[in-house]
């Protein structure tokens, strides 16, 4: 990968990000597309939706990838599978658009929230993100699976395999978030991991997707960190898991991207126990008491919000640090078996 053409591609990710997020900020509030931040004493509503101001610095960045390697460098790569890959990432962030511009305000275990899509609409409206990749037949039919060993399998990988990828890795981040930066603060640490590793194995094209993500995550996170100034929305986290699950097939590193991306695998047993015991899913949100000190309101662990709150609670700050810090520490962990 060309040195110059990585930094500036990153460099444009991070400020298109960087200074199209206050403009979406004010758009935002002025079109109602906001929802109450619920871990504030006055808990004021504020503009939601940021992912697209992320998707912005990506697309920008990938963009202006292409057109140095193309006019400028004169150096071939595959256009026909980066370009699926964008396609496949606009979808879902369409999709998450969608679910944030429902403007019915419900009210939820004394939370105040907009409803969005419903439970079984999600996964329908994140499928069609699946075309472009397998119109393509993108990645590798076979797949080395912990227990089982290699399998091939065949016509099933692009018909099976990547549809519940895809979808079930879009769904699967927005388990997890609802504390001012966490989504963002994780999906840096994720996408960085995930993307070095692919640079270093030798995939180019999913490297510079993963790196791009995360420098236009660092651009968001600015306004994002606690207090946040905007929320991140379904169309940031459907973009992160979509960004993982296109990236992974493209890249083949199954193994590696799921120990990196197990916290959310854990979440999503931990909302299934909460099914099971209260026939609800629990909220991964807390009651915010005295002295800004948020306090899970069941007795047992159903989110791992609940886990780093403790049971005394914690700051809000302090819970996104905890779950950011357990992101790093599971991403290492993959480094330490693979290389």
């Amino acid at each position: 990968m060309n040195f110059i053409v990585s930094v500036i591609t990153l460099t444009v990710s991070f400020l298109v990000t960087y200074f199209v997020t206050p403009a979406f900020i004010r758009f935002f509030r002025n079109i109602g597309v906001a929802t109450s931040d619920v871990h504030k004493k006055n808990k004021p509503m504020l503009p939601s939706s940021g992912g697209i101001a992320v998707v912005a610095g990506i697309i920008s960045g990938l963009f202006i990838y292409i057109a140095l390697n193309t006019f400028i460098f004169k150096e071939s790569f595959e256009l026909i599978g980066l370009f699926s890959a964008i396609t496949s990432i606009l979808i879902i962030t369409l999709s998450g658009f969608f679910d944030d511009l429902n403007s019915k305000q419900h009210s939820y275990e004394g939370f105040s929230y907009k409803e969005g899509l419903k439970q079984w609409q999600k996964p329908l409206f994140t499928l069609p993100a699946v075309i472009p990749l397998m119109v393509i037949n993108a990645g590798t039919t076979t797949m080395s699976i912990p227990l089982l060993g290699t399998i091939n399998f065949g016509l099933l990988y692009p018909l099976l395999i990547v549809p519940i990828a895809i979808v079930g890795c879009a769904n699967m981040v927005n388990l997890l978030g609802g504390f001012n930066g966490v989504e963002t603060s994780m999906g840096i640490i994720y996408t960085f991991s995930l993307g070095l590793y692919c640079l270093i194995i030798g995939q180019l094209m999913p490297a510079m997707i993963l790196l791009t993500t995360t420098a236009s995550l660092a651009a968001f996170l600015i306004f994002n960190f606690v207090p946040a100034k905007i929320l991140p929305g379904d169309s940031l986290t459907y973009t992160l898991g979509g960004i993982v699950a296109v990236c992974t097939i493209l890249a083949n590193v199954e193994k590696f991207a799921l120990f990196t991306m197990s916290l959310f695998i854990v979440e999503g047993v931990l909302k299934a126990r909460s099914l099971i015991d209260m026939k609800r899913f629990a909220s991964s949100l807390g009651v915010l008491g005295n002295k800004q000190v948020i306090k899970s309101k069941y007795k047992k662990i159903y989110s791992l919000t609940h886990l780093v709150m403790g049971r005394e609670g914690s700051s809000e700050k302090a819970i996104v640090i905890k779950l950011a810090a357990l992101q790093l520490i599971v991403s290492i962990i993959p480094w330490i078996l693979f290389t």
